[in-house]
Order: structure tokens, then sequence, then C-alpha cells
């Protein structure tokens, strides 16, 4: 299968309380808002509304990068990569 072919790794959110948390607090120590987010990340701001009510877990590996960077954390703090099956590894700490 050719790299053209292939489907985007994909990530899930570890908790939405996670991300809230991050948001009060980012990398820099500032607050940011979600409006402010989705515009540092270069995502709709409906898609992290979505994350931080838990009605989406789901986001491509390009768009967990952005947010991440946006909030100046690594990768993996705030998601986890999805198996190939559509199952994610979640800690059981992590699924608060």
């Amino acid at each position: 299968m050719s790299e053209e072919n292939t489907p985007p790794t994909m990530y899930a959110v570890h908790s939405s309380d996670r991300l809230k948390l991050l948001m009060e607090r980012t990398g820099t120590g500032e607050s940011i808002t979600s409006r402010e987010l989705a515009a540092q990340a270069g995502v709709a701001h409906g898609t992290i509304g979505n994350l931080m009510s838990g009605a989406q877990r789901i986001v491509p590996e390009d768009k967990a990068q952005s947010i991440a960077a946006a909030l100046g954390v690594k990768l993996l703090v705030l998601f986890v990569e999805m198996e190939r099956a559509g199952r994610a590894f979640i800690p059981a700490q992590a699924a608060v």
C-alpha cells in the first residue's frame, strides 16, 4: 500500500478534563481560550469545543500535533495513538 493510500494515524485525547487543565495553564504558564487554541493550532473552533465536551475524542495526527504544540506540551501528554483496529490503550489513571 502506498503512502498516498495510507490513512492518517489517529490520536485520542486522554480526557477532556486533561485538555481543560492544560488550557488553564499552558507550557508558558498562561491560560488560553478555546478560540485562541483553535486559531493557534489551525483547527476549527468546533473541534476544540467537541474535544473539551467529550463529544469528540479522536483527531488525525496533524491536528493532535498542532493542538499539543499550541499548548506547549508533548503530543503524548494530551493524546494517545490509536491502534489500527480503532482502539486506544488508555491507562486506568488517565481514564478520569
